[in-house]
């Protein structure tokens, strides 16, 4: 059996797929139940979290393994199998050990460094665990993930090179001021009580706010959460508990405003933001482009297709939206005859786009080449045309309210990010603005960390993979000393107890300094690169059944997947 990791995340995938990617508690469950079921896949565990969806398994074929585990993503995600396998990724084996270690230690999260992915990964562990769909190598496999993620953060500063994403989400709101001195005092709505929502409004109360208010749809949850924020011993905050009804009317009180939910639709439109805006400020709130723009959140018309007469199916130009239909861009792709008709209705002079003097003289062409090679003989160069001096553009105003979107998928409106005086930051900004962020120095040596966990956790598989070989070597070699003990009674019957027990060990004595360095010295071949075939070896030299050792080996994983439940 090989590990097999089929995923995708921030990296390989667009929000957008992302978003409609997302699965629920209950689709995680039923995941893990039809990975077991699948015919490839001995075990089960998915990673999921806002950037990111993966499923690991222990298969025994690579091709189906892969065909199975992204028709399952597939399936159980909503996302058609053609429009997801783009975006997929594969590691197997060594790689993907690597992958996870790697995850483990953020060097793949989208704000390098942070550590909220090790808990994402202990909640992985746990359902795995409790569903037994985690045996022994899976077990082995995010148990160890956690303890190298521990150890990164520990010996290395790799805290330093990013951020958790809702400190990096604050940064951005703030826009290069100190979170602190941005925060302090402000009013914060908090849309949602769950993990990443309660990590926020921590954050928020440590920075200095002035007031949280907690919405969520189970009003316990948001009144637990507004009990710990304030009785904090490291916050003096303000936080209370209201019904999500209340959210419009606490959004016009709000200066920021962080929502994630695990709502499968838009939490806040761009509507609803507009109302708050508009509620605070007491005028409409505009949009960015207000040349190509109607009220909020919507694009106006564009006017395509006003020109009486003009030939062109304006359908298939819609979507070059601010272009004229006299605009090369607009005629893109559109067939020859059309185009014909369009060129006619323009020479007759039907449109508005001003065209070039086609009767221009040819001395008049003349005079400007020749008076262009007497500049040319005396500067050197043909001269440049000046530019036009950049006109200014009129300030914006100050955002008068301040939206952070953790969700995924979205829970605030993207068209919000058009809105005059709100600063939206969700996960796809958040993407953008780490993207080019520095790596800190510690990341290589984080990246060394991981390259020697993850040979030292190959090395540990495969010593592990000769255990049962060597116990059923060992057991065979107790199976014959007993019989030649029990031969030994029969043909010398006077023996007393002292006696035939100082034979007894003799003969087992003998045996195990036999087997003792051989079997030391195959677990430490088999642990090398390539050493599997030292267990073949062992069970041709010494005729073992195969039988035997499949017994040892299923009564081990029994055993192991016993302490798992236990520990679930």
């Amino acid at each position: 059996m090989s590990l097999l990791v089929v995923g995708l995340s921030h990296r390989s995938a667009p929000v957008s797929v992302l978003e409609r990617a997302a699965l629920s508690p209950d689709a995680q469950v039923k995941l893990l139940q039809d990975t077991l079921a699948a015919e490839p896949a001995a075990e089960g565990a998915v990673l999921a979290t806002c950037n990111r969806i993966e499923l690991y398994a222990d298969v025994d074929k690579f091709h189906a393994g892969v065909a199975e585990l992204s028709t399952l993503l597939a399936q159980h995600s909503g996302v058609g199998l053609e429009e997801l396998t783009p975006h997929l990724y594969v590691h197997y084996e060594d790689r993907a050990v690597h992958h996870l270690f790697s995850v483990a230690c953020g060097l793949d999260s989208m704000v390098v460094g942070e550590g909220q992915i090790l808990g994402q990964i202990k909640d992985a562990l746990a359902i795995a665990q409790e569903l037994h769909t985690a045996g022994r190598l899976l077990n082995d496999l995010f148990q160890q993930a956690l303890r190298v993620g521990k150890r990164a953060h520990s010996e290395t500063g790799i805290d330093r090179a990013g951020q958790s994403l809702v400190t990096f989400g604050l940064e951005q709101l703030s826009a290069g001021r100190a979170v602190e001195a941005w925060a302090k005092d402000k009013k914060v709505l908090v849309i949602g009580a769950g993990s990443m929502s309660s990590l926020a409004a921590a954050t928020l109360a440590r920075v200095g706010v002035g007031e949280i208010v907690i919405a969520n749809r189970t009003q316990d949850r948001a009144e637990r959460l507004a009990e710990i924020l304030t009785g904090g011993d490291d916050t003096d905050v303000v936080a209370r508990a209201v019904p999500m009804d209340s959210v419009p009317v606490e959004l016009t009180r709000a200066d920021i405003a962080v929502s994630c939910t695990g709502a499968t639709g838009i939490v806040l439109t761009a509507e609803s933001v507009a109302a708050a805006v508009e509620g605070r400020t007491g005028t409409p709130a505009a949009v960015r482009d207000e040349a190509s723009a109607g009220p909020a959140g919507h694009l106006a018309s564009t006017g395509l297709g006003t020109e009486d007469g003009c030939p062109l199916d304006l359908s298939a130009v819609q979507g070059n939206t601010g272009f004229s239909v006299m605009g090369e861009a607009a005629v893109a792709g559109i067939d020859a005859a059309t185009l014909e008709q369009h060129a006619a209705w323009v020479d007759k002079g039907t449109g508005t786009v001003e065209r070039r003097d086609s009767r221009r003289a040819p001395d008049a062409d003349a005079d400007v080449i020749t008076a262009l090679a007497a500049t040319v003989a005396t500067i050197g160069r043909i001269p440049e045309r000046r530019r036009p001096e950049p006109v200014a553009e009129a300030p914006r105003p100050a955002p008068v309210l301040a939206l952070l979107d953790l969700a995924m998928p979205r829970d605030i409106d993207a068209a919000v990010h058009r809105l005059l005086g709100v600063r939206l930051v969700d996960l796809e900004s958040l993407a953008d603005a780490s993207a080019d962020a520095p790596m800190a120095a510690d990341v290589d040596q984080v990246r060394r960390i991981v390259s020697d966990e993850v040979a030292a956790f190959g090395a540990a598989q495969r010593a592990a993979h000769i255990t049962p070989t060597v116990v059923a070597l060992r057991a065979m070699a107790a199976d014959v000393v007993a019989n030649e003990i029990a031969r030994l009674d029969g043909r010398l019957p006077d023996l007393d107890d002292k006696q035939r027990g100082e034979i007894s060990q003799t003969v087992r004595r003998v045996v195990d300094k036999l087997l003792h360095a051989p079997t030391v010295r195959v677990k430490q071949l088999a642990a090398e690169p390539g050493g599997a075939g030292y267990a073949d070896a062992l069970r041709t030299l010494f005729d073992l059944d195969p039988e035997t050792v499949a017994a040892v080996s299923r009564a081990e994983n029994n055993t192991e997947n016993a302490k798992n439940r236990g520990r679930a």
